[in-house]
């Protein structure tokens, strides 16, 4: 089932999420449910705080981008209670965006590399260094989890400039090809 996507400003977005336990009900509908709503999107990845949910979820779907990273062929992946455990190696700037912020789109610097720990989606834990794209993407998308955006990571000059977009958004204001669920004032 796809589900609205909630935009900027909905407090959810920026709570901290809290970690779940096995017995979390309907976890594999609910980790589908995110998959095909991403997907519906064309996004990336998703946090489970985007569909207003404050539980650490995350989903990940690299494939679509295999023709310019071939290393990402076939990655499609679910995190469930991850966490950071350091990042490291050189920062690297580059252009990011997100569902939650339709039509913005920044640069932001992450470090190259994370350690990283993780259930996957039938529970088993995994310990992982990780480099390159999948590092930012994860680090964009587990900053859902600490109530952060990829905004915050952005100089005030350019908070400046994409003020009236977000401005907009707090007000509802949200047009995009996918199914929202925006602040009404």
């Amino acid at each position: 089932m796809i589900l609205p996507i909630y935009v900027y400003g909905q407090p959810v977005l920026r709570k901290v999420a809290e970690d779940i336990k096995s017995d979390y009900p309907n976890l594999k509908e609910l980790i589908a449910n995110m998959f095909e709503t991403m997907d519906n999107a064309e996004g990336v990845g998703l946090a489970a705080p985007q569909i207003g949910l404050p539980i650490r979820v995350v989903v990940i779907n690299l494939d679509v981008l295999s023709d310019e990273f071939p290393e990402l062929k076939g990655f499609r992946k679910t995190f469930i209670n991850p966490h950071i455990l350091e990042v490291s190696g050189e920062m690297e700037d580059m252009e990011e965006g997100c569902l939650s912020l339709p039509g913005i789109h920044e640069n932001v610097k992450r470090a190259g590399k994370i350690h990283v720990h993780y259930l996957d989606e039938d529970m088993q834990p995994h310990d992982e260094i990780v480099e390159g794209y999948l590092a930012r993407v994860m680090q964009h998308e587990f900053d859902h989890l600490d109530g952060k955006m990829f905004i915050d990571h952005i100089s005030m000059m350019r908070k400046q400039m994409i003020r009236g977009k977000l401005s907009a958004m707090l007000k509802g204001k949200v047009r995009c090809a996918y199914k929202v669920k925006a602040v009404k004032i």
